[in-house]
């Protein structure tokens, strides 16, 4: 169901991509970067105005982050903009699992949540049972 205050999502596009960072990490403590592209196809300007994260690790813990914008900004992405930035994370466990939304306004005062991808964190070569 969807929150009565917010429209339908517009056209905004989020890709994740994800680097693990074995320099930064040890067993117990996996760091990962994150690289996000914003993308909006729409014929409107948004302003991310916040973030909400669900973060899971493969031993059942779970994060949530509510924030203000991301990296400090809260981004104005006109009409076929893009914004890109980058950030980090730590889960105890991988795999680890990561999915959000962004919550966007447009020019007259509108909001609508967009979605993010979940993506997983997961440290290449490690086995993994099912």
């Amino acid at each position: 169901m969807s929150h009565p205050s917010y429209s339908t999502g517009p056209d905004v596009r989020v890709s994740v991509d994800v680097s693990y960072l074995p320099a930064h990490s040890t067993p117990g403590r996996r760091v990962f970067s994150y690289v996000i592209q914003v993308e909006n196809h729409s014929d409107q300007t948004w302003q991310l105005l916040a973030r909400h994260w669900d973060i899971l690790d493969a031993g059942g813990r779970e994060t949530v982050v509510d924030g203000e914008g991301v990296v400090g900004e809260q981004p104005v992405i006109p009409p076929g903009g893009t914004f890109v930035y980058d950030s980090f994370v730590t889960v105890q466990d991988t795999p680890g699992r990561m999915q959000g939304y962004y919550v966007m306004q447009d020019a007259w005062g509108v909001r609508a949540q967009v979605p993010i991808p979940p993506f997983v964190l997961e440290v290449p070569g490690e086995r993994t049972l099912n």
